[in-house]
């Protein structure tokens, strides 16, 4: 397998975690989708990483959350998704609040440091919602994390790696939001996460 992607991308990293929990075996190609002479648009219609190229098959895997839902059915080692149910809805929702967590900082990110538009065109507005929408994210995921050691329970799950993730990020392109002392649960388990190899071999920056 080929995973195509940026080193600093969060989605990518949930990805090359998940790899690693799971003991597979993979080569990292790193591009930048903004670069001119990007070449992610060739397999990807929407510019976008990550994106799995596995041998055999023409079609290339994309979305992260595509990518590492197939990747959990590819060893037994390190499950991640529970099989049906309750509990595997729970922690795709996790998944699902941590990415809405990431895309709103990154529409609030581009809209403010984007090179293509000039000071004039930015919109704090614009920016100011965006980051309502990560404060929002983070007050659900404390209120639902409570006291437990991880998301959905007493071990880690893919709810974990998504949320790391998204929270990692924030410490790494918004240094300035103050999320840890507002919410030392996750300030918690986002260092207890920091301590895991696959965590610290792929930390951004």
């Amino acid at each position: 397998m080929k995973l195509i992607g940026s080193p600093n991308s969060p989605y990518v990293r949930k990805v090359r975690i998940v790899m690693a929990e799971k003991k597979l075996d993979f080569q990292f190609v790193i591009e930048d989708v903004w670069a001119a002479d990007a070449a992610v648009s060739a397999d990807n219609p929407l510019g976008k990483v990550p994106r799995l190229l596995i041998e055999g098959h023409e079609l290339p895997l994309h979305d992260s959350r595509v990518i590492v839902e197939y990747l959990d059915t590819l060893s037994p080692v390190g499950k991640l998704l529970p099989a049906s149910g309750r509990e595997r809805a729970d922690v795709k929702t996790w998944e699902a609040l941590a990415d809405g967590l990431l895309d709103a900082g990154v529409l609030a990110r581009l809209e403010a440091t984007w090179a293509g538009r000039s000071e004039s065109e930015r919109s704090q507005a614009w920016i100011d919602r965006q980051m309502g929408k990560v404060q929002a994210s983070l007050q659900a995921m404390s209120k639902t994390l409570g006291d437990k050691p991880f998301c959905c329970g007493t071990h880690l799950t893919l709810a974990d790696i998504a949320t790391g993730c998204a929270l990692h990020w924030l410490d790494f392109r918004f240094p300035q939001v103050n999320w840890r002392d507002d919410h030392p649960n996750l300030a918690k388990l986002a260092d207890k996460l920091a301590l895991r190899a696959s965590f610290s071999e792929t930390k951004p920056g």
